[in-house]
């Protein structure tokens, strides 16, 4: 009998409606997620990419069961994992790592109570508080004396080592980071990264690596999904998406990635903005700004196929 994966993602799609008038009628949907499968081995980290408004952040809080998802399906340990009314038992198996750690901490509370309140409300606090937070603060890092303060008393590195422990301290088996370093000096993200490695390591933790970072992505995730407009368009181990891009999006994001060292690539430069995710265009998503369209690019999806060690969803290769 084969081992069935942590996570499985199965054309999941999580629209927004668009309310208008004084009715307040659905006029239509945001398609932030629009059909997408991916897979999520135990242990391991899957890094997903895409510029900004391709809905990494939706996929990541639908997971997290903070989005309602309106199709599809997501099963963990084969399991079905229920959507945003899902209990306790779930939740405190899946957590999330926000991108903004001094908006995603309470100001009014001091950092015991913040990474302590879960373990209370789920009725897992051994000992006291204060032993539990001294606990955590040293796993990630931090001097006992750092309970007492509050949010607005750390550096943003600090907060965001909060954010990690308060994440871990119902021992979970998936953390989803959402753009968990990107607001983060480079030195402090190096350090940030180096932590949430040690963690998985001793904790035997997965990750969902949501970043718009490839060079961060390269450094934590053996395998990366690109996405784009809602849909996944190239998948497969890190070092060969970020070596060998197939999809002329990935190669469009990595000719932006400076590459210390190492000969320049080409500057691929994109016309026009992405297109909005209420009106997707027919036919593949990026045909509008691919320097590579071909008719059938405008009115067919692609499938996604086989190419090396990953999957490429592109007419190119039809």
């Amino acid at each position: 009998m084969s081992k069935k994966p942590l996570l499985e993602i199965r054309e999941l799609k999580t629209w927004y409606p668009i309310r208008r008038g004084v009715l307040n009628r659905t006029r239509g949907y945001i398609k932030a997620v629009d059909g997408v499968s991916l897979t999520l081995e135990k242990g391991q980290t899957l890094g997903l990419v895409g510029e900004s408004g391709c809905g990494k952040t939706s996929l990541g809080r639908t997971l997290a069961g903070l989005e309602q998802a309106r199709e599809g399906k997501m099963l963990f340990h084969g399991e079905p994992l229920p959507g945003i009314n899902r209990p306790r038992k779930w939740r405190k198996r899946i957590q999330m790592i926000f991108q903004d750690p001094f908006s995603s901490l309470n100001p009014r509370m001091t950092a015991m109570d913040i990474i302590t309140e879960g373990l209370e409300e789920h009725g897992m606090l051994k000992g006291t508080r204060e032993e539990a937070a001294a606990n955590l603060l040293s796993q990630v890092g931090m001097d006992k004396e750092a309970m007492y303060r509050y949010p607005h008393e750390f550096s943003g590195g600090q907060r965001q080592r909060l954010s990690v422990a308060r994440a871990i301290s119902l021992h979970p088996e998936l953390v989803v980071c959402d753009e968990a370093v990107s607001a983060l000096d480079v030195s402090v993200q190096a350090q940030v990264i180096k932590l949430l490695l040690r963690l998985q390591a001793e904790l035997s933790l997965s990750y969902l690596f949501i970043s718009h970072d490839l060079a961060v992505v390269s450094a934590v995730a053996k395998d990366t999904a690109v996405m784009y407009l809602g849909k996944i368009v190239e998948t497969g181990p890190t070092k060969e998406v970020l070596n060998n891009p197939r999809h002329p999006y990935t190669r469009a994001l990595l000719s932006a990635v400076p590459r210390p060292g190492r000969e320049k690539r080409e500057r691929i430069v994109l016309p026009g903005e992405p297109p909005s995710p209420a009106n997707p265009p027919p036919g593949c998503g990026f045909h509008p700004r691919c320097p590579q369209a071909m008719d059938v690019c405008r009115t067919t999806t692609p499938a996604g196929r086989q190419q090396g060690a990953g999957r490429v969803w592109c007419h190119l290769y039809g």
